[in-house]
């Protein structure tokens, strides 16, 4: 039988039928023939005999002789027979031949062949089919016969082309998803579906998106929960893609950005504690994150403020003049950095650099030609000009301040004024401006000495009389010595001295009267005479403190006299307010004799009030105990006995001891 479906490409097939063939077999006779040889020996001749001919057959007699094989016959017809009737049977069983739907030409096509054809290709399950199979069928007319099974068919195709797309849609493949489902035929009930099909397709898909995008937004921002928290979502989005593969893609990625940030963390604090090695391998740390990493441009962004610190390290150096440390660092930086062709200028402008430093001309020359070598092109060609500049007007500086320096050397103000006068000549902007005034503030220095020493000289020959007269002309004498001058602070400092010599030698007979006076007891005396030096005077700041001390002593006098006037009054509160009084007196005071004794027998008279209250009034007993101060000699016993009464007040329960009845025991019953 032929088997029935539509080939993929619906060709025509063409069919060939063979017809059988018998042969005949034609007996063939066969001739031989033999040469004959002669062979000649000596002493005589031999010949081989010569075979005789086959014997032909008569053909007569080939008939004759399978005529009388009636058992090849009988065989020969019975088999014939049998032949006969199996094609006959073969021929009643065989069922009408399928039609070869590739080569139907359509519009002369039964319904019947439609739909056998359509059903062919539908059972095909491609969206492809389906819709051949809808197209056979759909230009049926709507009063055929077979228009409802028709409809029904059109129904489920329809549906399996919508199953067909959801497979789609739930693979990722919406864009396929959504053409399949438009390909549906606006006249099946199932059309109506896909509007709303599609609609919720790129709803979900939108979701989706929305989630991851949000995701990759969380992953820059570094909050991992609320990252992973949003990955969960797309397994409930309704998609088995969203929910299996860009699920899976989305963990990886938290996984791989966690990572990537606790790299980009280390290389933070190692930046954070700086120094040269925590840099270099913050930067290598910061170069190892990849460039599919969330965090990618934020490493990137990071590698440059790295290297800069770098070279800001070694620009520190070079401000402390140690060239070897910054050559070394800014030799470290990385190419990654972006800044290595600026950290191999700055190494060269370095070591031109730390030859200037050596100060001769020949070492500003060598720095010159060290810098020339930076070309044009060079990050740091500008830096490196002006450093030529510098270093060209530093030699003529150079020259001049060594003249100078010579000039100087006579030690006369003449020979200082000369050397001021060439070193005068260097311009502020020369980078040896700062030594040239540094040498010309030196040589004033010296002029002004050996013009000023004579004043000071003479004042110190007047001062030595001692007498206020003679202090006071050393002082008038030192003072024509000018503020600015290079013995000014040591004119001022002999002056401050010889000026404290004549305060004390006026006021000393003032503080001595004071203290005569405070001695005889007669303190607001002492004090308004003390009070006659005035501030700013040498013995301004003893005078104060006599001052001081007699008005504590007149407080304390008054403290103590408070003390005994409210103490006579015998309550306790006016014995304890005695007490505070009392302690207002100074520990150094004299007075402390009398007010110690004082303190204690006050003290023990609150406590002999607070006994015989708490014979008839217990808590009266108590509030008085309580108002005798800490560190009275009555304030122990105090507390001793205000404890006692609170027991008393408030004795222990007393624990009653239970008492077992025993059971009695049962009577046996007679």
């Amino acid at each position: 039988m032929r088997e029935q479906g539509i080939p993929e490409d619906w060709s025509v097939v063409n069919a060939s039928s063979q017809e059988d063939a018998s042969q005949s077999l034609t007996p063939v006779a066969g001739i031989g023939s033999t040469d004959v040889g002669h062979t000649a020996k000596k002493g005589g001749n031999t010949s081989a005999p010569q075979p005789k001919p086959p014997k032909r057959l008569n053909p007569k007699h080939k008939v004759r002789l399978w005529s009388k094989n009636w058992v090849f016959w009988m065989g020969l017809g019975s088999l014939v027979t049998s032949g006969v009737g199996i094609v006959a049977l073969a021929m009643l069983l065989k069922s009408p031949a399928s039609p070869n739907c590739p080569a139907i030409f359509w519009p002369l096509a039964s319904a019947s062949v439609r739909l056998h054809c359509a059903q062919v290709a539908a059972n095909k399950q491609t969206a492809q089919d389906l819709l051949q199979a809808i197209a056979l069928v759909e230009a049926l007319p709507d009063d055929h016969p077979l228009r409802p099974e028709i409809n029904r068919l059109l129904e489920q195709w329809s549906l399996d082309i919508l199953a067909l797309a959801e497979q789609d849609f739930q693979a990722g493949r919406l864009e396929q998803a959504i053409a399949t489902a438009r390909k549906i035929s606006r006249n099946v009930p199932a059309y109506q579906n896909v509007d709303s099909k599609i609609a919720n397709w790129q709803s979900i898909w939108s979701e989706a998106e929305a989630i991851y995008a949000e995701v990759e937004d969380r992953l820059r921002a570094r909050e991992w929960h609320q990252a992973f928290m949003g990955t969960v979502r797309l397994l409930n989005v309704g998609n088995e893609y969203w929910a299996t593969a860009k699920y899976t893609e989305l963990n990886q990625k938290i996984e791989i950005a966690r990572e990537d940030a606790s790299k980009l963390a280390k290389a933070e604090s190692l930046a954070k504690r700086g120094g040269a090695d925590n840099l270099v391998e913050a930067i290598k740390i910061a170069t190892s994150i990849g460039v599919n990493s969330y965090i990618y441009q934020e490493a990137r962004n990071l590698i440059p403020d790295l290297g800069r610190q770098m070279m800001e390290l070694a620009q520190a150096a070079l401000a402390r003049r140690d060239a070897d440390e910054a050559i070394n660092i800014a030799n470290r930086i990385p190419a990654s950095t972006g800044l290595r062709a600026e950290a191999q200028d700055f190494t060269t402008l370095a070591s031109a650099r730390a030859s200037a430093w050596m100060g001769q001309i020949s070492d500003i020359e060598t720095a010159i030609a060290t810098a020339q070598k930076i070309a044009t092109d060079r990050p740091l060609y500008n830096e490196a000009q002006e450093l030529i500049a510098q270093w060209q007007l530093e030699i003529e500086a150079v020259a001049r301040l060594d003249r100078a320096r010579q000039l100087a050397q006579g030690g006369t103000i003449g020979d200082f004024a000369a050397a001021i006068t060439e070193a005068q000549l260097i311009s502020d902007s020369n980078p040896r401006a700062a030594e040239a005034r540094r040498e010309i503030n030196r040589w004033r220095g010296q002029v002004e000495t050996i013009e000023d020493r004579p004043y000071l000289n003479r004042a110190e020959d007047l001062a030595a009389g001692g007498d206020i007269a003679s202090l006071q002309a050393a002082i008038n004498e030192a003072s024509q010595i000018s503020s600015g001058r290079a013995l000014y602070s040591e004119a001022r400092s002999r002056i401050r001295t010889w000026t404290n010599t004549i305060q004390r030698t006026q006021d000393q007979p003032i503080l001595d009267e004071a203290r005569f006076l405070a001695r005889n007891g007669n303190l607001p005396a002492a004090i308004a005479t003390a009070q006659r030096i005035a501030l700013g005077r040498a013995l301004s700041g003893e005078a104060q403190a006599a001052v001081n001390d007699w008005q504590g002593q007149i407080r304390a006098r008054q403290n103590w006299q408070e003390a005994r006037r409210t103490a006579l009054q015998g309550t306790p509160e006016a014995l304890a307010q005695a007490i505070r009084l009392a302690n207002r007196v100074p520990q150094t005071s004299p007075l402390r004799a009398d007010v110690n004794p004082a303190i204690a027998q006050w003290s023990q008279q609150m406590f002999n009030l607070a006994l015989n209250r708490g014979q008839y009034d217990i808590p009266g007993g108590i509030a008085i105990a309580r108002r005798i101060p800490p560190g009275t000699d009555a304030y122990r016993a105090a507390q001793q006995q205000i404890t006692a009464w609170e027991k008393f007040l408030n004795p222990e329960p007393v624990v009653v001891p239970t008492i077992l009845t025993p059971t009695p025991a049962s009577t046996p019953q007679q």
